[in-house]
């Protein structure tokens, strides 16, 4: 009985620390989203309605691949994504792949979690909605408060 109470206090530290960094993580996660949108020059092109449509898939997977996956149909449906590496969609890809993953393992390290568990998708997942969530929040900035 003792390890399995010390066994879940350690879980319970380790879910503490990877809290503690994600929030930690929150300005980055805003800035590389608002760096996306802003270097998409056909911005005005992609409807909110597409862009919550990419909310409702990160919110309804674990997977971080048919999140991708949903940004590739996008771009290949229409071009209100843009098209190829300059495309709003490609840029989201990249930092989910490279920055997003990136900064899982590192939460996931710093909160003592080995980088083959399961967890650290789950970090992964978390980061990237809160990153598609800041940006969905920048998206109504940009179109009607007057950013553009």
């Amino acid at each position: 009985m003792t390890f399995a109470t010390s066994e879940s206090k350690l879980e319970q530290k380790q879910e503490l620390e990877i809290q503690r960094q994600i929030r930690l993580a929150e300005d980055d996660l805003v800035a590389r989203i608002q760096t996306a949108l802003d270097n998409f020059k056909d911005l005005d092109k992609l409807e909110e309605a597409q862009y919550r449509n990419l909310l409702h898939v990160a919110a309804s997977t674990e997977s971080s691949e048919v999140i991708k996956n949903f940004l590739r149909y996008q771009m290949g449906r229409d071009e209100k994504w843009g098209r190829g590496k300059d495309s709003l969609a490609e840029a989201i890809i990249k930092d989910i792949d490279n920055w997003i993953h990136q900064k899982a393992l590192a939460i996931a390290r710093e909160a003592g979690v080995e980088k083959t568990s399961p967890k650290v998708n789950e970090i992964k997942i978390d980061l990237i909605r809160r990153y598609l969530g800041y940006g969905a929040r920048y998206l109504k900035y940009k179109r009607e408060g007057g950013g553009s």
